[in-house]
């Protein structure tokens, strides 16, 4: 039952997590750091009052180590929502984020000196393409900055095609820092045993000094949200400005979202997860086209199509459920 429960969470606080983000960005694109900061001062303040007890716990793994892992986090995340700054639409950035096993094999070859089955390279290729088509045909259809430029200085489209590139630059960054941090928590794993609860809290709380340097970005975006059109919420009977209840409910439900992924990965199996977050990713893209009416061209679901079917490809899942359902009816019959 708590699987279940945890299941559902995972659709309903990650999707819902994708409808706040949409609406923060599509009124204020440049607030990926306060965003960021937001989900990080939230989840480090839940982890003090439970995960260390108001400081009374102790880590199992040392802080020098958790300071290597947390600055790699730091810039993935920074790096994934400053992107919204650049003429990065969402569907995209969504698709872009899905090929971190591209990043993950590259740096499990180069690193690790990892072989890898040639179903491996052939899903890799899919997700490669499906990616690459996505980006070829967002960059003919590239909003202008007229509309984000708050001083309103006239740009070209060479103007807007070098911030798209400095967008994508970003996103191929955090990519493979994300892949190189992954490689980092396995080194910490077999060395220091599984302490995800741990990981969760020293992952959001030590980097938060490193938002000084982004604090005045932070402030601006702050204030811009409290100075946005009031909306009632009903439930309390009371009003609040629009962008502040959009970013409460994107904390709130970012934080569902990664405690029910680590509720999931302690009650099932690894099948089950990456199933749960591969369909997630995929409605959560779907749901956001739809919701949101983004354009998107035939070219677009190609794209789409070879992404998450190389990812499914990649995690082995058709040959996995079959495998289970022989070895299901195998103890039947014994039985």
């Amino acid at each position: 039952m708590r699987a279940i429960i945890a299941i559902l969470c995972v659709f309903l606080g990650c999707c819902s997590n994708v409808v706040f983000l949409e609406l923060l960005v599509k009124d204020d694109p440049g607030s990926g750091n306060l965003i960021t900061f937001s989900q990080f001062l939230f989840i480090s303040i839940e982890g003090f009052l439970f995960t260390s007890k108001c400081g009374t716990v102790k880590p199992n793994i040392g802080i020098k180590d958790y300071f290597i892992l947390v600055t790699m986090f730091f810039i993935t995340n920074v790096c994934n929502n400053y992107a919204f700054d650049f003429n990065i639409p969402m569907p995209l950035h969504m698709i872009f984020r899905a090929g971190s096993l591209i990043a993950n094999m590259i740096m499990g070859i180069v690193i690790l000196k990892k072989k890898y089955a040639f179903s491996k390279y052939m899903s890799v290729f899919m997700i490669t393409f499906g990616i690459a088509i996505c980006t070829v045909v967002s960059s003919k259809d590239i909003k202008s900055l007229q509309a984000k430029n708050v001083e309103q200085v006239p740009t070209t489209p060479w103007d807007d095609f070098f911030w798209w590139i400095l967008g994508i630059s970003l996103l191929t960054i955090a990519l493979f820092i994300s892949a190189r941090m992954g490689i980092y928590q396995e080194e910490l794993h077999k060395k220091y045993g599984k302490n995800a609860r741990e990981a969760l809290y020293y992952t959001h709380l030590l980097p938060l000094p490193f938002f000084l340097t982004l604090a005045p970005n932070i402030w601006d975006h702050f204030k811009y949200a409290l100075a946005s059109e009031p909306i009632a919420i009903s439930i309390f009977n009371l009003q609040m400005p629009k962008l502040i209840a959009y970013l409460i409910g994107n904390i709130l439900t970012q934080y569902m979202c990664i405690s029910s992924v680590f509720v999931l990965t302690t009650e099932c199996t690894s099948l089950a997860v990456t199933l749960v977050i591969t369909l997630r990713k995929f409605f959560s893209l779907i749901f956001s086209i739809i919701y949101f009416k983004n354009p998107f061209t035939i070219y677009h679901w190609i794209g789409t199509i070879l992404v998450f079917v190389g990812t499914v490809i990649f995690t082995e899942i058709l040959v996995k459920i079959a495998d289970y359902m022989q070895s299901t009816q195998k103890t039947k019959k014994v039985q």
